[in-house]
């Protein structure tokens, strides 16, 4: 691996940069309302009195906040999953976070509630909650002797997501019509809001898993190498597992809770940019951060208007997009006979 020095770093670094501004920019511009940028700033305290005002603040600017966190903290986890498991083909929903998220939220649809919690709804609540155990439950399945097994972790999460998703099923089969339409629908994954204040609620939580994993950089060089390469090289390998996978699973769980599963943005980011700068995290986390939150506001903006006015699932649109991705890992995967080594 080749030095990496501040300026290599920020070179890299700066296209990715470039591609988020730029998505940042354009993205809201996109619609069926034009808007006058101008007229949007002059009524910003008074949104109610500018058409312009409305659409970007209201309609467009909490989805793009929220596509953009959403993007990053996949991309991220997928990088961090893929290290820990040394696994290519990991993405942020293999240790089951996503079916723990998606338990909680229909079993508060099959409830019916109507409360909230420091502006979260019952749904984002149950969600967090459900992310929450099922990331418990997998840690102390895959614990042994105070270190993470990684052969066991990723047993344990794929048993208890298929697990969770059966629970789900049955959810479903006890549901009435409407109740089964609000839980598809938000299992498609979505972008739809219009309160900056929920997405403020959870970015707290995101931007604090990111923070962690950003701190993991270097020990996830060793890591993915193996266990007893990195503890031979001086990593605290206990240490580093845990904060990689709570930090991980703490950024997956808390955009989940909002935006609900968005697969394979996790699988798709992470490839694409390992390709571009190479395999040090120092800068492959960085970098799948600014890729992943423009590459999802770009795939929210095609979904909201390709087939206008209808709406496109985001999470239905990244899936089409990551399945001929993941066939294609595999196919490469194969070429390569590294599964048969």
């Amino acid at each position: 691996m080749r030095a990496l020095t501040p300026l290599r770093s920020v070179l890299t670094l700066i296209p990715f940069v470039l591609f988020f501004l730029a998505a940042a920019a354009i993205c809201p511009m996109i619609g069926s309302v034009d808007i006058d940028l101008n007229e949007a700033w002059v009524h910003r305290h008074n949104i109610a009195a500018s058409l312009d005002a409305s659409v970007l603040f209201v309609t467009r600017l909490p989805r793009l906040l929220l596509a953009a966190l959403t993007g990053a903290a996949l991309a991220m986890a997928g990088v961090a999953f893929q290290a820990l498991l040394r696994n290519p083909l990991a993405e942020p929903f293999t240790l089951g976070v996503t079916s723990g998220g998606a338990l909680g939220a229909v079993i508060a649809f099959k409830l019916g509630l109507d409360v909230s919690l420091h502006g979260l709804s019952p749904v984002v609540l149950f969600a967090l909650a459900g992310s929450a155990g099922t990331v418990a439950l997998v840690y102390l399945l895959a614990r042994t002797r105070g270190v993470l097994s990684t052969s066991l972790l990723l047993l344990a999460g794929v048993t208890i997501s298929f697990s969770l998703a059966s629970l789900i099923l049955l959810i479903f089969y006890l549901s009435d019509f409407t109740e089964t339409h609000r839980m598809l629908r938000w299992m498609m994954g979505g972008l739809d809001v219009t309160n900056l204040r929920a997405v403020g609620r959870i970015a707290p939580f995101s931007l604090g898993g990111m923070a962690v994993l950003l701190t993991q950089s270097g020990n996830l060089n060793q890591l993915s190498l193996g266990v007893e390469l990195a503890a031979g090289r001086g990593v605290n390998v206990r240490r580093s597992q845990q904060w990689t996978y709570f930090g991980a699973s703490l950024v997956t769980g808390s955009v989940v809770a909002l935006a609900g599963p968005i697969g394979f943005v996790g699988l798709i980011v992470p490839h694409t940019v390992r390709l571009l700068t190479g395999p040090d995290h120092r800068v492959l986390l960085p970098a799948s951060l600014l890729a992943g939150a423009g590459f999802l506001m770009l795939c929210d903006t095609l979904a909201r208007t390709a087939l206008a006015p209808i709406e496109i699932p985001v999470g239905v649109l990244t899936s089409c997009l990551g399945g001929p991705f993941f066939i294609g890992l595999l196919l490469r995967a194969k070429r390569r006979a590294r599964f048969w080594d």
